[in-house]
């Protein structure tokens, strides 16, 4: 637009209006692919790589958080001069995808065994061509500056490229085995899961009390929350210290009910508390049942399928359900007479954090990944600080779960994700490799079969930092980018991903994939729940964004964020869209009064030093903040730099001069105001996009991306002028305050004299005169008499006397009232403090505040006194 065009833009445009502005800037950044980023030696690269959402994800409270804090991030560092670089890509996420695509073909009667795998992998590719950048899109709804050009798939051609290797890599060094262990079964989706995808609920249940018979006479009680798993009991065990079990360690119980035989077994991994003291023992599905039965050399019968019903091993109860196995159990237990007691328990039921599902341990021939040489590497350098955590408690959780590393299940039995890279031949001969043999290496057959399981999606995303910059290939986006600079994440990945992706970094790049990690908050339900659609405490970002706009709901996320989980406030959003239109009618005021001026920065006036001095301690916090990570503390500085110290103070001091008659203090005032203006919209530009931009449009400099950001000048700090500015504002508040009091008509005007304390005091208070009229509606004079019934307003190097504006009557009375009120107040705090039972024993910190309290309430109330006395011609 020409310059005539902003003027008429700005002075019809009267509000911020979200909806008319940042769909267009998101569509004009991408076009002239403002965010894209290609090496370059003569600059330092700064980049980040996204967590990939899920193909299947939407927008939620958590991504909206963390991306706009890693926007932040990339924004500023880009400002700053640096290369920046924010790759974006997406996750195939092996069961979530899969749910997705099996649910579709439901309602069109069909399964994927229907389609068969092959068939089924087409499906999904076209779900995902269809749906699975949605929430690409709904990144650049929230102004996320990524590299779109560069956008990444853990599916893509050269991703499998780099899984493949690894996996043979692995599998070479010895890492990677097959073997038959315990392992979270899901039967719901069909497929192993890790220890890390277990999430735990509190649910209501029983404990049953089974009396077991011993072959030598008398008996001994289980207590069980599952009586159906002792369809697999192979033995009974109790601490090897329990007394009351001495006598039968060594014998023979029954299992009743199927009559197997089971040995009674001392083992010190028995809790003797819990329940009786004697702990039946399943060995195909308990994990610590599974390493009891490993020690004594137990039987492991399986009663329990992948199919969630009773095996074989069950006998009459084979082919039922699990909980229908358990009602039946009991029933049966009842009517055998071995049923001693039915108690009401509360446990933690695992379930999969896919479906939840309830898990079921089971014995599995699984792929297994050894961790013991990879994590040590991956520990030392959180250790040694090469990786940094914030909050720093972070890293001490991450070092402590390292140390009790277990081997990994790394595959899954599903038909969606990265099929491992082995053959087998007829003679059951494993070929690993990362194109297909041709024969097998070990026996020469030709007729091969590839393995069905495909990995742990976890495992192909451990890889994100170095495969989506081209690895295994050395790349010059390789060698440049890698390390990356900083990991934002929540907390509950930082084992799934973080540590994974450190020691894939180590081992295959020989670095570390970045340098800091960075743990965001969790942002819960306003009522202190977490966030859940089925709990109906979700909020849904993007109706945020389209109500109040994407700039106040990120403002809105980062005031929310800290090193604590905070409560989700739809208040902050409403406080960041109005300040999102207090920048920009800031801003219309500028640019419409200073038309024409140029952008300067002047040093002439007081009050353009002051704001460039106050400027300069904003600038230093924000950037001290943003070091740190803590966004809280940046962007509640920019709120109040600007909404306070700038709207309300320096745009109505310097309105005097903006629009006043000497044009050589309009000309100044103009310049500085643009200068002062253009370097808050640069400073806020990281942290609301969207606004700043469009503001910066109005003078040409958009797109900000392209302009300098700010850096903090200690030449510029002013300290005698920001006291004086300070002083003044004192000044004007006591008016304020006089005029609240005595109940002044706001459009009544004032007339006060000023009585110096001492010689000069004056001199600092006489230029703003003008000021005085427009602040506070109060004509101030520098000479002459005061009005005979004038009341004080004690202020800093004097006093106002102020003409009479009430009956003198009246204002005495009320004067009275309130030193009344002020000396109770002064008795209660002088007494609350001599009492040795309250100082002696309070906090210093309410002692100190109680201290503060009394001694404004004595300053109140020798101002009210000086007042009553003055109109009373004391």
């Amino acid at each position: 637009m020409t310059d005539a065009q902003n003027a008429e833009y700005l002075r019809d445009t009267t509000r911020f209006e979200p909806a008319a502005v940042e769909a267009r800037w998101m569509k004009e950044w991408l076009e002239s692919h403002l965010f894209h980023a290609e090496p370059d030696a003569a600059r330092e690269p700064y980049s980040i790589v996204i967590p990939p959402p899920n193909i299947t994800g939407v927008l939620h409270m958590g991504h909206a958080l963390n991306n706009t804090i890693q926007d932040v991030l990339t924004r500023y560092h880009r400002m700053l001069g640096e290369n920046a670089c924010w790759l974006v890509g997406t996750d195939h996420a092996g069961i979530a995808t899969q749910n997705v695509v099996e649910k579709m073909l439901r309602t069109e009667g069909l399964t994927k065994e229907d389609l068969g795998r092959e068939e089924f992998a087409k499906r999904v590719w076209e779900w995902r061509l269809q749906s699975g950048g949605t929430i690409i899109e709904q990144l650049k709804s929230l102004g996320c500056s990524c590299d779109y050009d560069r956008e990444r798939f853990t599916f893509d051609e050269g991703y499998v490229k780099a899984v493949t290797k690894v996996f043979v890599a692995l599998y070479e060094k010895g890492y990677i085995h097959k073997d038959s262990y315990l392992v979270n079964w899901c039967p719901r989706c069909g497929t192993a899961i890790s220890d890390l995808e277990v999430a735990y609920k509190e649910m209501p249940g029983t404990l049953n009390f089974i009396r077991y018979p011993v072959d030598e006479g008398g008996s001994v009680t289980i207590a069980t929350t599952r009586p159906e798993t002792m369809l697999g009991d192979t033995a009974v065990a109790v601490h090897p210290d329990d007394e009351r079990y001495r006598d039968v360690v060594g014998k023979t119980a029954t299992l009743p009910l199927l009559g197997r035989a089971l040995k009674i077994v001392a083992d010190e991994r028995v809790d003797p508390a819990f329940g009786t003291g004697a702990l039946k023992i399943t060995p195909a599905h308990d994990l610590t049942d599974f390493d009891i039965g490993r020690t004594h050399g137990l039987e492991v019968v399986q009663a329990i399928g992948q199919d969630g019903r009773i095996t074989a091993a069950g006998g009459p109860y084979a082919g039922l359900a699990v909980e229908e196995a358990a009602a039946r159990v009991v029933a049966d237990l009842r009517k055998l007479g071995v049923l001693e007691k039915v108690e009401d328990y509360s446990h933690s039921v695992a379930t999969c954090d896919r479906c939840g599902t309830p898990i079921e341990p089971l014995i599995s021939e699984q792929w297994f990944m050894d961790m013991d040489q990879l994590k040590v590497p991956a520990t030392e350098v959180v250790r040694d600080g090469r990786v940094k955590f914030t909050p720093e408690r972070w890293g001490r959780v991450y070092i402590h779960w390292m140390e009790k590393l277990r081997p990994w299940c790394i595959s899954r039995q599903l038909w969606w994700g990265h099929q491992l890279p082995v053959w087998y031949c007829e003679d059951g001969h494993v070929n690993v490799a990362e194109a297909e043999p041709q024969a097998c290496a070990q026996c020469g057959s030709k007729a091969l079969t590839r393995e069905t399981d495909v990995l742990d999606t976890w495992f192909s995303s451990a890889l994100w930092p170095f495969a989506t910059w081209g690895w295994p290939d050395e790349t010059a986006d390789l060698a440049y980018f890698y390390p990356t600079s900083v990991l934002s994440t929540a907390r509950d990945i930082i084992f799934l991903w973080v540590a994974r992706m450190t020691m894939m970094g180590l081992e295959f790049v020989g670095d570390i994939p970045f340098h800091d990690v960075y743990i965001h908050s969790v942002i819960q339900a306003a009522d202190g729940r977490r966030m859940s659609k089925s709990l109906g405490t979700g909020i849904d970002p993007l109706v945020m964004i389209e109500k109040y706009g994407a700039d106040a709901t990120r403002f809105a996320l980062l005031l929310m964020s800290s090193s604590q989980d905070v409560r989700f406030s739809e208040e902050k959003i409403v406080m960041g869209r109005g300040f999102a239109n207090k920048l920009w009618n800031a801003s219309r005021l500028v640019l419409l009064a200073s038309e024409g001026l140029p952008a300067e920065r002047s040093d002439a006036h007081q009050v353009d030093r002051w704001i460039t001095s106050r400027f300069q301690r904003c600038l230093a916090e924000v950037e001290a903040a943003v070091t740190v990570f803590d966004f809280a503390a940046a962007i509640d500085t920019l709120y109040h730099f600007v909404w306070d110290e700038f709207c309300d103070w320096y745009l109505e001091l310097v309105k005097v001069r903006l629009y006043g008659e000497d044009e050589l203090q309009k000309a100044q005032a103009g310049g500085h105001a643009r200068w002062q203006l253009a370097q808050i919209v640069r400073l806020l530009h990281p942290f609301l996009p969207f606004v700043t931009e469009e503001v910066a449009a109005q003078y040409g400099e958009a797109p900000l991306l392209e302009r300098e950001h700010p850096l903090h000048d200690e030449a510029l700090l002013a300290p005698a002028d920001e006291a004086a500015v300070a002083e003044l504002q004192a000044v004007v508040e006591a008016l304020r305050r006089f005029r609240a009091e005595a109940e002044v008509p706001p459009g009544k005007v004032l007339t006060a004299v000023f009585v110096a304390e001492s010689g000069g005091a004056a001199g600092r208070y006489a230029p703003y005169a003008a000021a005085f009229r427009a602040l506070v509606r109060t004509e101030v004079r520098f000479e002459g008499e005061p009005d005979a019934e004038a009341t004080v307003v004690l202020v800093p190097g004097g006093r106002l006397e102020v003409a009479a504006v009430v009956d003198k009557a009246e204002e005495s009375a009320r004067l009275e009232q309130q030193l009344g009120k002020i000396a109770a107040e002064i008795s209660r705090g002088e007494a609350k403090l001599a009492n040795e039972g309250f100082a002696g024993r309070a906090p210093e910190a309410v002692v100190a505040k109680e201290r503060e309290k009394l001694a404004a309430h004595v300053a109140d109330r020798d101002e009210l006194a000086a007042r009553l006395a003055h109109l009373r011609g004391l």
